[in-house]
């Protein structure tokens, strides 16, 4: 329900993931073991993956700060036509 009125509040027009037992997380290889405060958790690492009309990944942006990398995104989707 969450993802959903996020999606409607912006106007998203594709589908938002929700992955609440990490399985895609997993398989894209950002579900890290991170160390805070001694303590050892799991955490998702923030990653941008591009795929392209065919699902193929054509470009990863790893350990992403999102306000400094959202139009070196936009330069590649529109790089991809």
């Amino acid at each position: 329900a969450s993802h959903g009125k996020f999606a409607d509040k912006h106007e998203l027009n594709f589908p938002l993931l929700s992955d609440l037992e990490g399985k895609v997380a997993q398989q894209y290889g950002v579900w890290k073991e991170k160390n805070h405060n001694g303590e050892v958790k799991h955490k998702v690492e923030r990653t941008t993956f591009l795929i392209d009309k065919a699902g193929i990944i054509s470009r990863v942006w790893p350990k992403v700060k999102v306000s400094e990398h959202a139009d070196e995104v936009l330069e590649a989707v529109r790089a991809l036509g």
